[in-house]
């Protein structure tokens, strides 16, 4: 990664002829002498990513972005295409890969994967059970999409939906711009035995994809996505940093916070998961954990018995991890 260099120094100005020498008793510091020059700021290191779009296209650099939306802005601006086209990346896989999903923190070395919108479907479905089986997920910019779809269950019977379609309206009402958990809350809340419609988006896909339905399983070298020492963090709020890999307690807190997400509200969300374990990194109590969510994560609407849950998880986390 190329570094700027730093700022020259001002210049000294040339010292007066007429000025008596330097008396060699006078102190360290004269009181009219120049002051020493402000240390240069620590440079930034230029972070520069590479990307096609997952379904095949030439190699693209993008840098300069700080969250989720001015990365896709980026992206689209490289390949001469609207922003809303992306659905969701992947990192270091062109295939509709939930393990691979971008989230909140990118390696340094990572090969981003845009997947763009492809073909839209409608299916009908009739509500027999209480849920779904989906799992849902956002891609930070207004598209929510199915990250899981559970073995036996309503939506499994249904072949035309698949791993990776973006959710775009329920019964003929767009939901473009909610984010995961008003989606799961809308399908949660539908009434039972009364059939009702889903306007999916699926991703287009390259030759080698197109028999995918199903990307459930995850393998040993799928649990960390990172391939660099540093990550570049993205954040909802705020700008993007440069942080060390996550630890292994933070790995295993995330994950079960991620699991516990999946089983309350029906959505999957690492960087939501990450966000809460720097939560309770803060506090020494379940209740001060509790305030910090509101105050941090209030528009979830956290039940209290969840929080508690995520509390304990965090803590067993912290004691398997040392």
């Amino acid at each position: 990664m190329e570094s700027p260099a730093p700022p020259e120094a001002p210049r000294t100005p040339p010292e007066s002829p007429r000025a008596p020498p330097e008396s060699p008793r006078a102190p360290p510091e004269a009181p009219h002498a120049h002051p020493e020059p402000p240390a240069a700021p620590r440079a930034r290191p230029r972070l520069v990513f590479r990307t096609q779009l997952a379904h095949g296209s030439p190699t693209g650099k993008i840098e300069g972005f700080t969250n989720v939306r001015e990365l896709y802005a980026k992206i689209a601006e490289a390949f001469g295409i609207a922003p809303t086209e992306i659905l969701f990346c992947t990192l270091n896989s062109h295939k509709v890969d939930m393990q691979k999903l971008l989230g909140g923190q990118i390696g340094l070395e990572d090969f981003i994967f845009a997947h763009v919108r492809g073909e839209t479907k409608e299916v009908e479905v009739t509500k027999t059970e209480d849920a779904l089986g989906l799992t849902i997920t956002d891609n930070g910019a207004g598209y929510a999409f199915i990250k899981r779809i559970k073995e036996g269950s309503i939506i499994n019977r249904i072949e035309a939906v698949c791993v990776g379609d973006s959710i775009e309206a329920i019964n003929d009402h767009s939901i473009v711009g909610c984010r995961h958990y008003e989606v799961a809350r809308m399908l949660r809340e539908l009434p039972k035995s009364q059939p009702f419609t889903l306007r999916l988006v699926q991703p287009k896909r390259a030759f080698d994809m197109i028999a995918q339905r199903h990307r459930s399983s995850k393998g040993p070298t799928e649990a960390k996505v990172a391939s660099g020492r540093e990550t570049l963090r993205l954040r909802a709020g705020g700008t993007a940093t440069v942080e060390e890999v996550p630890s292994a307690f933070e790995e295993e807190a995330s994950q079960k916070v991620d699991e516990l997400l999946e089983s309350y509200m029906g959505i999957r969300d690492p960087e939501l998961a990450a966000t809460m374990v720097e939560s309770a990194k803060k506090t020494a109590s379940v209740r001060e954990f509790a305030r910090c969510l509101d105050s941090v994560l209030g528009e979830f609407a956290f039940p209290d018995e969840f929080v508690v849950e995520v509390w304990a998880a965090i803590g067993d986390a912290r004691e398997a991890c040392g």
